[in-house]
């Protein structure tokens, strides 16, 4: 959706608070993280290619590991932190992952503590390392507020988990995967039943009356491809 790729491409030139001459998905290396209509962390990785094209790759169609796999759905991000890392930035390439790898630590105990359900989707390990100072993230929105309202309808947000957990677990039935892919299976049926507890008692134990197909949202929102569009992100 257009909307959503201008409100990424516009998270892209916030100024890097750590580098202010350069914009933040201009950033070389950093940490990032993604959190859901709750503010449920949900995702945690780490670029040493700039946040531009990392982020880029897991929120449109470009698709990401995590994506294809059914870890990680574009549709439930909603904010975006990014830790920008310059001194790690300006390292050789291959000096930067190393650099990297007890900042990503850091952000994940951080998450782990700020989760309701004491987990992210994280297919991966992240290999423990001695805590960081962290600098200051940034901290942007990437659905615009005339989306919102559909985005984040909870019976909307039921059926799209609801769907990715069945693709992740057809994905588990018919090949041999890790045990990291089961916990993100157990992690996302925690959540919808959750969320699906939340919105059971917001009723207050009133039966509604079915309303006709289609009243909340619109049909394509439940499209396995209804990712953002497939176009890579500006820093500039």
């Amino acid at each position: 959706m257009q909307a959503i790729r201008d409100a990424i491409a516009l998270a892209m030139r916030v100024p890097d608070p750590q580098r202010p001459s350069q914009t933040i998905g201009r950033a070389k290396a950093g940490i990032y993280a993604f959190f859901d209509y709750d503010g449920e962390p949900i995702y945690v990785g780490q670029t040493a290619e700039g946040f531009s094209a990392r982020i880029g790759r897991h929120l449109t169609g470009q698709r990401s590991d995590a994506v294809a796999k059914y870890v990680l759905d574009p549709f439930e991000v909603h904010t975006v932190s990014m830790w920008s890392l310059p001194l790690i930035g300006d390292m050789p390439a291959g000096q930067r992952k190393a650099a990297l790898d007890p900042y990503e630590y850091t952000v994940y105990r951080q998450l782990l503590k700020e989760s309701t359900f004491g987990a992210i989707l994280n297919e991966g390990e992240i290999a423990a390392g001695p805590i960081q100072v962290l600098p200051r993230p940034v901290r942007e929105v990437i659905i615009p507020d005339h989306i919102f309202p559909d985005r984040s309808h909870p019976d909307v947000r039921i059926a799209r988990r609801a769907q990715t957990i069945s693709l992740l677990a057809k994905n588990i039935s018919e090949r041999k995967v890790s045990k990291g892919l089961r916990r993100t299976l157990l992690t996302q049926t925690e959540r919808l039943n959750s969320l699906a507890r939340r919105r059971f008692e917001a009723t207050e134990g009133v039966i509604e009356l079915e309303e006709e197909e289609g009243s909340v949202g619109s049909p394509n929102l439940f499209s396995v491809d209804a990712s953002y569009p497939s176009e890579r992100l500006s820093g500039s």
